[in-house]
């Protein structure tokens, strides 16, 4: 017969079979963009590379959502939480609950209002949007009209590209005038149907930025069927909008390397739970990026 000691031991040896492994979540504001996905498969690249295993979840672009998936992560016991914020400060409360339960958190791509981070791995987003600002000065000779295609409110990424742009504009170029500012959501369908109403109501359109390619897109695709000439700048450097740059349908996208923020994530992580203690404060950890623009375009 068993004793009572032998049958816990069996039981144990059950739920945690040898050479299992150490377990990080990663909670990405959506999969319905390339970017994001090409983000995952950095990072879960990485998780193979340190023996851990990723748990990915997609919160569709919906900050409930995203709340409930951090806290299932958390009921999980994960070693280590990333997470891409759809709402930098709707996603505080289930931080702070993570940090209750002594699991270290990392924002990746979007930063967080509050709660303790370990590691905040990013784009300098206003840099990037005043890159953006500075080509659009350039592109217009200092003068011209210009639309704004926002991504989602609260989003530190929209906050950031939007302030680096609209710095810019104010002071390398007081000719330009932003005649319209829309809120767009990073969507490409959001992007086509935004861009059709403004380009109704503003007769003069010479460029747009786009606080995202896929929105980018869409205003690409809705400038296309009004036969309109109007320069697009986008953000992220997706496969598509690299294409339609190099096809000098786009005038440029500002590059990141979202693979690379996935890949420095899951390493962080992965030292974290090798021992690693992260310092009090929150240490950033930029990621470069650049223009792309198309050779030989006019």
């Amino acid at each position: 017969m068993f004793t009572r000691g032998w049958i816990v031991v069996a039981l144990v040896s059950l739920a945690l079979p040898a050479g299992a492994k150490d377990t990080v979540g990663l909670s990405v504001s959506t999969l319905n963009n390339p970017f994001f996905v090409t983000l995952r498969d950095g990072a879960k690249a990485a998780a193979g590379k340190a023996g851990l295993e990723l748990v990915v979840l997609d919160a569709q672009d919906k900050a409930d959502k995203q709340v409930s998936d951090l806290e299932d992560l958390i009921q999980r016991k994960v070693k280590v939480i990333l997470v891409n914020p759809t709402d930098a400060a709707a996603v505080v409360p289930a931080i702070q609950a993570a940090n209750h339960a002594g699991i270290p958190v990392i924002t990746v791509d979007r930063g967080a209002s509050g709660g303790k981070v370990a590691f905040h791995i990013a784009s300098d987003n206003v840099a990037g949007g005043k890159l953006a600002g500075e080509l659009a000065c350039k592109l217009l000779g200092g003068k011209g009209k210009m639309v704004e295609l926002e991504g989602i409110p609260g989003s530190s990424a929209a906050r950031d590209r939007g302030k680096g742009f609209n710095d810019a504009v104010k002071s390398r170029c007081a000719g330009v005038a932003v005649v319209a500012r829309q809120t767009a959501n990073f969507d490409r369908a959001q992007g086509l149907s935004v861009m059709e109403n403004v380009l109704q109501a503003q007769p003069a359109i010479d460029a747009v930025f786009a606080h995202n390619d896929e929105m980018a897109l869409g205003a690409l695709q809705a400038i296309k069927s009004s036969g309109r000439k109007i320069k697009v700048i986008g953000f992220d450097a997706t496969d598509d909008a690299v294409k339609a740059v190099n096809a000098c349908e786009m005038a440029a996208t500002v590059a990141q390397q979202p693979a690379e923020m996935g890949r420095l994530g899951v390493e962080k992580a992965a030292a974290i739970v090798k021992g690693a203690k992260p310092g009090e404060k929150t240490e950033f950890i930029p990621v470069a990026l650049k223009l792309v623009t198309g050779a030989g375009c006019k």
